[in-house]
C-alpha cells in the first residue's frame, strides 16, 4: 500500500471518529503535521482511530498489535522506520491509565520521533 492509499483508506475512520468525539477539522486536521491540540475530545479522537485500527487490546494500546498493523498496512519504504519509532514510544502509554490520554501522548511521541514518516487520518 502506498502512503496515499493508506491515507485514502483511513478517511472512513476519520469521519466516524470525528462524529463520535465532536471534533472539527480545525481541531484534528493538522495532527499529521504535528499540531496536537491538548483537548479531551482530540485525545479521544486519537484513541478512537487506534481502536478502529485494532491496536487497542483490553482498553490499552498494544505494542504487538501496532507492529502487526504497520506490517500489514504501511508502505515498504517506511515500515522499518515506523516500527523503530513505535518501539521507542511503546512505554509512553504506560504513564496514563486513561486510553484517550495514553493514545494522544503516544501519537505525539511517534510524531516527534519521526515526523517525516508519521501518518495519521
Amino acid at each position: 500500500m502506498t502512503r496515499q492509499q493508506l491515507k485514502n483508506s483511513s478517511k472512513m475512520l476519520k469521519k466516524q471518529c470525528m462524529g463520535k468525539n465532536q471534533v472539527t477539522e480545525d481541531l484534528i486536521g493538522d495532527i499529521e503535521k504535528g499540531k496536537f491540540i491538548e483537548d479531551r475530545n482530540v485525545m479521544c479522537y486519537i484513541a478512537c482511530i487506534y481502536q478502529m485500527l485494532q491496536v487497542v487490546k483490553n482498553n490499552k494500546l498494544s505494542y504487538e498489535a501496532s507492529l502487526k498493523q504497520v506490517d500489514m498496512m504501511y508502505p515498504a519504504d517506511i515500515k522499518e522506520a515506523a516500527k523503530a519509532t513505535i518501539t521507542k514510544c511503546q512505554d509512553v502509554s504506560k504513564k496514563y491509565k486513561d486510553l484517550c490520554e495514553s493514545s494522544y501522548w503516544t501519537a505525539k511521541c511517534i510524531y516527534e520521533d519521526d515526523p517525516k514518516n508519521f501518518i495519521f487520518p
